[in-house]
């Protein structure tokens, strides 16, 4: 049969370009929908606005800080709409970028939303296309409560990039990498932050070492963090203010609520159950470690499979699977030692096995903690300490874990996880010189 096209993705975020793109320097005749902005959530509305926002939000503590070092800076003063308007006018530039990319690479691409009508077909607007193959890597969407009363009128992480002013009082639901990370930003830029948690903890996956460090510290600085407060009704006053009501009879009054619960996979209204795509609880696509799904021709990846919400994940998927269908290379993508960061304020960054994880798989741990004083916070007066946090096999002196929370965690651990995923022992790590004086010499200091 001859078919419009070789292979036709439906999203054009990082997980579907990455794949549209490497299927065409195969040779393949290749086409892509997106129904918003080519690039995705990670480009448009996540992790980059998101971390130039972060970027942005550190400057409130290090105009603070010049002051021990020497600088005189008068009249400092923060005007939100710069800010958001330079962000917003990066990811345009971004967007630009990756269709130029798509373009470049010969493929043909959809501003319109995709529906699958039937084997090998997609509807595409208002016209329908024939493919060989067909991937859907339509991401994750933010998760609002369908149990509260009032959640619609709270925002999430897609609309709070465009706020026209900051919020002087918000309230932030949750207690992931999204509720911390949105968490200092306010905090940082000036607003009163109350983050509300149905649990007891903050990340509940990662090192409970650096959480409970995070919450320490996400207290000391002033803000409000509320545990064990489901929320249970969103109410708006007469001025246009939210309470929010939550376990216990406790309220919180503010002037914008951001829920930061989760996310779900954006596999709904794509014409699956019709052609009996097999889907888990969640609504994700289930696929297996190729990407393929339960029909021959059809292919996932990304979030929309709800494997490891990550965008490199999503573009190494992406990659593996247009080499193996295109490109006469059929390899696997490791999903062990996955290096992941919370830009939170101070950053937490992660690989391997938590301590807990390592002491019910392997039994023996050796555990080794490194927690001080980084020098910049020293002569700027602040008390706020790092912590670093290896883990070792006892019976191999294998490195397994690495887990740290504090300034630059995330471009340390970055060269860590290298030394994780190679299987490095902590012998050789001790056997490394440090380079002095820096934080991350205390990776090969600890004994």
């Amino acid at each position: 049969m001859a078919y419009d096209f070789d292979f036709f993705v439906i999203g054009a975020g990082s997980g579907g370009v990455r794949s549209a793109r490497i299927a065409a320097g195969h040779g393949a005749k290749v086409a892509i929908a997106e129904e918003y902005r080519v690039g995705g959530t990670c480009v448009i509305r996540g992790c980059v606005p998101k971390k130039l926002l972060v970027i942005g939000a550190h400057f409130a503590e290090d105009l603070v800080d010049a002051r021990r070092f020497g600088w005189r800076i008068e009249g400092q003063s923060f005007d939100w709409p710069t800010l958001r308007d330079h962000v917003l006018a990066d990811v345009d530039r971004l967007n630009r970028a990756y269709q130029s990319t798509l373009d470049t690479h010969g493929v043909t691409t959809f501003h319109a939303r995709a529906e699958l009508v039937g084997a090998n077909r997609v509807r595409v607007g208002d016209r329908e296309v024939t493919a060989a193959h067909v991937l859907i890597a339509t991401g994750a969407r933010p998760q609002v409560p369908d149990d509260i009363e009032g959640a619609g009128r709270g925002i999430t992480s897609n609309e709070v990039f465009h706020l026209e002013a900051l919020p002087r009082r918000i309230a932030i639901v949750g207690g992931g990498y999204i509720a911390n990370e949105f968490a200092g930003i306010f905090h940082q830029l000036g607003s009163s932050v109350t983050q509300v948690l149905r649990g007891n903890r903050l990340l509940k996956e990662w090192e409970p070492a650096l959480a409970d460090r995070l919450l320490a510290i996400s207290m000391e600085k002033g803000i409000d963090v509320r545990l064990n407060a489901a929320p249970s009704r969103v109410e708006q006053l007469k001025d246009g203010s939210l309470r929010l009501h939550l376990a216990h009879g406790r309220t919180v009054e503010v002037d914008q609520l951001l829920w930061a619960t989760g996310r779900v996979p954006n596999a709904d209204g794509l014409g699956l159950e019709a052609l009996g795509v097999q889907r888990a609880h969640r609504g994700q696509i289930v696929v297996d470690d190729r990407g393929a799904t339960n029909l021959p021709w059809l292919h996932a990846v990304g979030d929309v499979t709800d494997r490891v919400q990550l965008t490199p994940v999503a573009i190494r998927e992406g990659h593996a699977l247009a080499d193996r269908l295109f490109g006469g290379r059929d390899w696997r993508v490791d999903y062990d030692h996955i290096p992941s960061a919370v830009f939170s304020h101070p950053p937490l960054a992660s690989v391997g096995l938590t301590e807990p994880e390592a002491r019910e798989r392997l039994g023996g741990v050796r555990i080794f903690t490194a927690d001080f004083r980084p020098m910049k916070n020293v002569l700027a007066g602040r008390d706020e300490r790092a912590l670093y946090k290896l883990v070792v096999d006892a019976a191999s002196d294998r490195l397994v874990g690495a887990h740290m929370i504090g300034p630059e965690a995330p471009e340390i651990l970055q060269a860590l996880a290298i030394a994780v995923k190679a299987g490095l022992t902590k012998a050789e790590l001790d056997a490394t010189m440090a380079l002095h004086p820096t934080m991350a010499e205390e990776l090969v200091l600890m004994r």
